[in-house]
C-alpha cells in the first residue's frame, strides 16, 4: 500500500436498541488513514497510482463533481506520489470555488470546467480521446474509481476485517465500485450489504457485473429506502441523525454517504431484517470534508 493505513481500526458501538435485538454493531473507521485520502477513497485508487507511476506519462486525468471527496483524495494522492493530477469538474466555473475544489488547486491538480451535458460524455471514448489530445497520455480514473481496476483495490478494503468472520458487512454505495470489491473478496456466509444513495438505482447488479464479473461471489443484499431524496440530499431527521450519532458514540458521519449508510442499518436492526446473532460491520468510508459544505453550526463536532 502506497499509503499508511494502521491508523484505521474497529469500534464496537454500544446501545440499548443493538442489546434489545441481539446482534453486534461494530464500524471499521476507514476515516481515520488520513484526513484526505480517506475511507474508500484510497483503497479504490491504489492500482490506478501504481499504474500511473510505473508509466512514462506519471499523470492521472479523473471526474468528479465541486464537492467531490474522489477529487479531493485524488489530488492529494498524486501530489503525495510525485504525480501529475488533472480534475475535470461537472458544470461551469463558479465565482467562489468549493472548498474541496481550493484542496484540490492546493495539492496541484490542474482543473477543466464543462458544461453538465458535455461532462455527461466523460464515459465517451471520443471525449476521452479529446482530453488525451489536450493534456498529453495519462491514466484515465473513471469518476468515483468505477472501474474493474477500482473494485480490485476495493478488495483489499476486506483485510482489516479478517480477525472476526462477520455475517454482514455494510457499506454505502454510489458507483457500487467498493460493493463490488467486497463481493469478490467476502468469507462463505457473509452478506455484502450496500445502502445506494442515490434515488432510483436499479443498476446495481448490471454494474457489480461490469466490476467484477464472476468474481463476486459473496451474497448481495441491497437496502434500497435511505437515499432521502437522492444523491448529496438531507432531510432535517437525517442530520439530526448524525448528531445523536456523534453524541452517542464520538462518532463522525458525512451527510452524502455513511450518515445515510448508518441510518439504513439502524434502521432495518429496528424493524428485525437481521436476525438475532448478527454480527454486523459497517464501513466508515470517510468524506468528512464533505460536511463544510453545510451552514455553520448545522453539526456538532
Amino acid at each position: 500500500m502506497l499509503f499508511d493505513i494502521s491508523k484505521a481500526e474497529i469500534e464496537i458501538l454500544n446501545d440499548e436498541l443493538f442489546t434489545k435485538k441481539q446482534v453486534s454493531f461494530s464500524v471499521l473507521r476507514l476515516d481515520k488513514i488520513h484526513p484526505v485520502v480517506s475511507g474508500n477513497k484510497l483503497f479504490k485508487l491504489r492500482y490506478f497510482l501504481e499504474e500511473a507511476i510505473a508509466s512514462e506519462q506519471k499523470a492521472i486525468l479523473t471526474f468528479g463533481g465541486p464537492w467531490s471527496n474522489h477529487l479531493a483524495a485524488t489530488a492529494y494522492a498524486c501530489h503525495s506520489v510525485g504525480l501529475k493530477s488533472i480534475g475535470i469538474v461537472r458544470g461551469e466555473e463558479p465565482v467562489s470555488l468549493s472548498f474541496t475544489l481550493q484542496q484540490c488547486i492546493a495539492y496541484g491538480m490542474q482543473l477543466k470546467f464543462v458544461p453538465r451535458q458535455v461532462y455527461a460524455l466523460k464515459e465517451d471514448p471520443s471525449f476521452t480521446s479529446s482530453l488525451k489530445k489536450e493534456y498529453g497520455e495519462c491514466c484515465i480514473v473513471p469518476e468515483g474509481g468505477y472501474h474493474p481496476t477500482g473494485a480490485q483495490g476495493a478488495a483489499l478494503i476486506m483485510e482489516l476485517a479478517t480477525n472476526k468472520n462477520y455475517s454482514h458487512i455494510c457499506t454505502a454505495s454510489g458507483t457500487a465500485t467498493t460493493l463490488a470489491g467486497l463481493l469478490t473478496a467476502t468469507t462463505a456466509g457473509q452478506t455484502i450489504v450496500g445502502i445506494p444513495v442515490l434515488k432510483d438505482m436499479t443498476d446495481t447488479n448490471a454494474r457489480i457485473q461490469y466490476l467484477a464479473g464472476e468474481k463476486a461471489r459473496g451474497n448481495l443484499q441491497l437496502l434500497n429506502d435511505y437515499h432521502f431524496g437522492g444523491y448529496a440530499k438531507k432531510t432535517p431527521e437525517l442530520l439530526r441523525f448524525m448528531n445523536e450519532c456523534w453524541i452517542k458514540y464520538h462518532l463522525p458521519l458525512d451527510f452524502v454517504y455513511t450518515a445515510k449508510m448508518l441510518y439504513g442499518v439502524t434502521d432495518s436492526i429496528r424493524n428485525d431484517r437481521f436476525v438475532k446473532g448478527s454480527d454486523i460491520l459497517c464501513l466508515h468510508t470517510g468524506g468528512l470534508q464533505g460536511n463544510k459544505s453545510l451552514p455553520l453550526n448545522t453539526l456538532l463536532f
